[in-house]
């Protein structure tokens, strides 16, 4: 594994110590120390398959949203929309599981891909319910289709860690001008900003491009945090308020 930040470091260092393992049957359980939208912690299964591994969440984290008024099925946007982010991680879908194939040599990759994966459709569809007609992630893609603005969806990157980093939006520029990469955030949690924090210093110089890194914060149900706004900002990750997202179109455009 190539050198990565200090910050990085601490983070990797703290995930391996927060990590918890429980025997049951053919499966191992994996407590992590993130948490889901119900703040509970989530927990991954990992069983030997052939000559390597499946990993699973077990079909928790779509059938909690099932039971939270959201069927994805019913709705092929929305169906869309959660198979363009598993894909972004290289996580399937299986009949309401999700999961994936790992090897001893990426077994880390991809325990962090499945998680990422799980944090992502947590916070995609937060606050969603029956009631609600559209998802924060079609309001911003609406928007920036509404404004011209080309974008590439799902972009993933490796960074210096090794692992694959995924981003909502990226946004091109010409030559000599930082590329824009996104990612919208529905609960502006602590935990939320730490990830994109270290996944946009684990690619900062990765890249051919630099890049402006841009967080879209749906405020409008839940204020953002002042440690949250403040770690982002320390990290020179710019805020976009949906409260007031107009304001920021011409950094897009620039």
């Amino acid at each position: 594994m190539t050198e990565t930040g200090p910050m990085l470091d601490e983070y990797v260092d703290w995930l391996r110590s927060h990590i918890s393992y429980k025997q049951l049957d053919n499966w191992t359980e994996i407590t992590t120390p993130f948490l889901d939208r119900h703040n509970d912690y989530i927990q991954i299964y990992v069983k030997i398959d052939g000559e390597g591994y499946l990993l699973s969440d077990g079909g928790e984290t779509l059938i909690d949203l099932e039971h939270s008024g959201l069927d994805i099925k019913r709705s092929p946007k929305r169906k869309d929309i959660l198979c363009t982010t598993l894909n972004g991680f290289g996580v399937k879908d299986e009949k309401g599981v999700l999961q994936v194939q790992a090897v001893k040599s990426n077994f880390a990759l991809k325990k962090h891909s499945l998680i990422q994966a799980i944090l992502a459709v947590n916070d995609m569809f937060f606050l969603a319910s029956s009631n609600v007609t559209s998802l924060f992630f079609e309001e911003v893609e609406d928007w920036l289709n509404e404004n011209s603005i080309a974008f590439i969806k799902t972009a993933t990157f490796i960074g210096k860690s090794g692992f694959n980093q995924m981003f909502d939006y990226v946004i091109p520029k010409p030559k000599g001008q930082p590329e824009i990469i996104m990612r919208i955030f529905n609960n502006p949690t602590r935990q939320y900003a730490q990830n994109l924090i270290m996944a946009y210093q684990d690619i900062e110089n990765t890249r051919p491009k630099k890049q402006t890194a841009i967080a879209v914060i749906n405020d409008n149900e839940k204020s953002v945090p002042p440690k949250v706004e403040m770690a982002l900002r320390n990290y020179n990750i710019h805020l976009t308020l949906w409260s007031r997202h107009q304001d920021d179109i011409n950094l897009l455009r620039a």
